[in-house]
C-alpha cells in the first residue's frame, strides 16, 4: 500500500519472523553468541527464552541459515497444550515415518536415526520453538530421551525457546534433574531507547527506504509506547506508515506516533502490560 510511496522495496515492518531484518542489538547479538557456544560446545541442552515478541523464533530462524553441514536439525515450531505425544512430533520433524508405531518402536527409531548421523559425522539437534506450552511431563520426556548420549560425544543436543513460563516451569522441584543438564542458558530482553532507534533505522534501510523517515523524537516515541518489544515496535511502525501515507508525509514525526499510539490503546490492540505515556499536550489533543 504505502511501499512505493516511501520506497520500500518491501514491507519494512512486517509481523512475520523473517531471519533478513535481523537486527544486532547488544541482547541479540548475546543470544546469538550463546546458541553458536552451545552448539559448538555440544551442550546437551540450551535454553533461550524471552517475552513475546521479543524477536526469538528471528533468531531461530537466522540461526538455521547459519548453521554448519555437519548438523542434522528437527524443528518443533507448533507446540502447544494438546501437544500430543512427543516422540511423534521429534520423528515427524526428521522426516521419520511415524505410522503405528508403538512407543517403544518410535524411540528405537529416533535412537537409530541419531547414531546413523553419527556414524556419518553429523550431529542431531532438536529446536523446540514456543517449548513454555510443553507440560512438565513432557519435559521430563525429552531428558530421557537425551539418555542417548551415553559417551563423551553428544549424539543429541536439545535447544528449547520460549517464554518466560518456560524457566518457571524448569524451576519445579520434579524437573530438577532436568534443570542440571542444561548447559546454557540466556533470557532476550527488551530493545532499550537507542536499540529501538536503531532498530527501526535499520529495518527502513534493509527495505529500500530512507533511514531518517522516523525522526529522532519518533524513534524514542516509539520505544515509550511499545517499551522496546519488537513486535510491538514494528506494530506500531506499520501503522504509522499507514497514516503517513494518507497524509501524504515525508517525514514521520513523534506527534503522528503519539496520535496512532493513543488510538491503539483506545483500541485494546496494545497489550495489557504496556503502558502508554503519553506527554501532556499530546493527551490534551
Amino acid at each position: 500500500m504505502y511501499e512505493s510511496y516511501f520506497g520500500f522495496s518491501e514491507k519494512p515492518f512486517s509481523l512475520l519472523p523473517d531471519p533478513g531484518f535481523l537486527y544486532p542489538s547488544k541482547k541479540h547479538k548475546m543470544a546469538l553468541a550463546m546458541l553458536e557456544y552451545g552448539l559448538l560446545n555440544q551442550a546437551g541442552f540450551t535454553i533461550i527464552s524471552g517475552a513475546v515478541g521479543a524477536g526469538k523464533t528471528t533468531l531461530i530462524r537466522h540461526l538455521l541459515n547459519q548453521l554448519d553441514d555437519d548438523l542434522t536439525v528437527g524443528l518443533i515450531s507448533n507446540s502447544h497444550a494438546s501437544f500430543g505425544e512427543l516422540l511423534e512430533w521429534v520423528l515427524l520433524a526428521y522426516g521419520i515415518e511415524a505410522g503405528a508405531k508403538s512407543k517403544v518402536e518410535m524411540y528405537r527409531a529416533f535412537v537409530d536415526f541419531t547414531i546413523q548421523e553419527y556414524a556419518k559425522g553429523n550431529r542431531t539437534v532438536l529446536i523446540v520453538d514456543e517449548a513454555q506450552n510443553l507440560s512438565a511431563d513432557t519435559l521430563e520426556e525429552l531428558r530421557m530421551l537425551s539418555n542417548i548420549n551415553a559417551d563423551k560425544d553428544q549424539v543429541l543436543q536439545v535447544l528449547l525457546v520460549g517464554q518466560q513460563e518456560l524457566r518457571d516451569t524448569l524451576k519445579r522441584p520434579e524437573l530438577r534433574q532436568f534443570a542440571q543438564r542444561i548447559s546454557v542458558d540466556f533470557h532476550l530482553g527488551p530493545l532499550a531507547e537507542d536499540e529501538t532507534c536503531g532498530y527501526i533505522a535499520h529495518r527502513l534501510k534493509i527495505a529500500g527506504g530512507s533511514d531518517t523517515l522516523f525522526d529522532q523524537d519518533a524513534c524514542k516515541a516509539v520505544h515509550r509506547h511499545t517499551g522496546g518489544t519488537p513486535r510491538l515496535i514494528n506494530l506500531l511502525c506499520d501503522t504509522t506508515l499507514v497514516y503517513a501515507y494518507a497524509e501524504q508525509r515525508t517525514t514521520i514525526d513523534a506527534a503522528l506516533v503519539n496520535e496512532v499510539a493513543e488510538e491503539k490503546k483506545a483500541g485494546g490492540l496494545f497489550a495489557a502490560d504496556v503502558h502508554l505515556d503519553l506527554p501532556d499536550d499530546a493527551q490534551a489533543g
